[in-house]
């Protein structure tokens, strides 16, 4: 079925975007897997080639245009080439963090921010998860105190928190009010060489091996009262609206690996014999990849739908949360029986199936898990 959500500009964009990424990254994937990290140089790399921070006006360095669907060619490409360590970063950097540095930041954080965001001098993350705290953000520890100078002092600990080595620019969720629940919350720009502010270990995962993945500790640490990001009390709000781009970007790409997996299956179906001819000629590898490609291809709609309205400015949290849980269910199914396709070829990490297939399950997880996404739709429809 012919996709109609992208003009000529985006398909522009993906052919350099594709052509950045088989020059820059791609050749380094091995090397940064081993070394469990993407460098910070490789996103300056990106930035200077223009694909970090597209939506930031021309004013602070950014080419000031605002259409998620670029968002979404990037995580496309990402996942065609299987270069999710780098990938993660990317996504953190565009789908993540810059909605709340455009959205809450007054003049004087965006002169100071936003240039470094879109050279890719400054890395965002944003830190929410704390080993005590999960999905339940009211339930947040860290505190963030006002001292007598009018500046915080922010104590606590956060885990799991992507770019967490990289990261020199974090979105922090705090306690303000620590007696309140929702209205307690807030978010503290903490750089990072905040004194008190320390990263502890880079954590080893069973997928994304190059994407640092860490520790975040805050002892004492002094936080300008400048670097509040909108109004204090307002971050439980500010999260919650941001969240559904996050979901989308977690849905493209699931969507998108989806679809490589698919490519790569028919590629090696094709050359592999069994019994005297390829295996893609048995009936069972028709009937697997058949049902496959359907699948694929009705979740490829939604999501094209839902990116249109997320450009659009129309996308409810219940349609990102269905998007969300769909495609990254159906991600691992079809990365499952792709890999059962490939033999014993597929559990060698080699393969850029095997990759995929451990960098996937995370996907069901982070940014809401799926029974998360399941009690958001099923509120909305006001069962009792």
């Amino acid at each position: 079925m012919k996709r109609t959500i992208y003009g000529d500009e985006h398909e522009e964009f993906r052919e350099s975007f594709r052509r950045f990424l088989e020059r820059e990254i791609a050749p380094h994937r091995e090397e940064w897997d081993t070394a469990r990290l993407v460098p910070h140089d490789a996103f300056r790399a990106a930035g200077a080639a223009g694909f970090l921070g597209m939506a930031v006006p021309e004013e602070y360095g950014g080419a000031g245009i605002d259409d998620f669907r670029f968002n979404a060619v990037q995580g496309e490409e990402i996942q065609r080439l299987g270069l999710m360590g780098f990938g993660m970063g990317l996504g953190l950097h565009n789908d993540l963090c810059l909605p709340y540095l455009l959205e809450y930041t007054t003049e004087e954080q965006k002169q100071r921010w936003l240039p470094g965001v879109v050279s890719g001098d400054l890395l965002p993350s944003i830190a929410m998860t704390e080993p005590g705290t999960g999905s339940d953000l009211a339930g947040i520890a860290t505190k963030a105190l006002k001292a007598d100078d009018g500046d915080y002092r922010v104590d606590g600990a956060k885990t799991f928190i992507s770019s967490g080595i990289n990261t020199n620019l974090v979105i922090a969720a705090v306690k303000t009010d620590p007696a309140e629940r929702h209205r307690g919350l807030s978010l503290l720009i903490i750089e990072g060489d905040t004194p008190g502010f320390e990263r502890g270990r880079k954590l080893d995962k069973i997928g994304l091996p190059a994407q640092d993945t860490a520790e975040l500790f805050f002892t004492d640490a002094r936080v300008p009262a400048e670097n509040l990001l909108g109004e204090e009390g307002q971050g439980f709000r500010y999260l919650s609206a941001n969240l559904a781009q996050e979901r989308m970007s977690i849905a493209v790409q699931g969507v998108a690996a989806a679809d490589a997996a698919i490519a790569w299956t028919v590629e090696h179906v094709r050359e592999r014999t069994a019994f005297g001819k390829p295996i893609g000629a048995l009936q069972n590898t028709r009937f697997v990849l058949a049902e496959l490609r359907t699948e694929v291809d009705v979740a490829q709609a939604f999501v094209d739908r839902c990116v249109e309205e997320l450009s659009e400015g129309t996308l409810s949290a219940e349609d990102a949360a269905k998007a969300k849980w769909w495609c990254t269910e159906m991600q691992g199914r079809v990365l499952d029986r792709c890999l059962q396709l490939f033999g014993g070829y597929g559990y060698m990490t080699e393969y850029p199936i095997a990759r995929s297939y451990q960098d996937a399950r995370i996907s069901r997880i982070y940014g809401g898990t799926t029974e998360i996404m399941k009690e958001i739709i099923g509120r909305s429809m006001q069962l009792g």
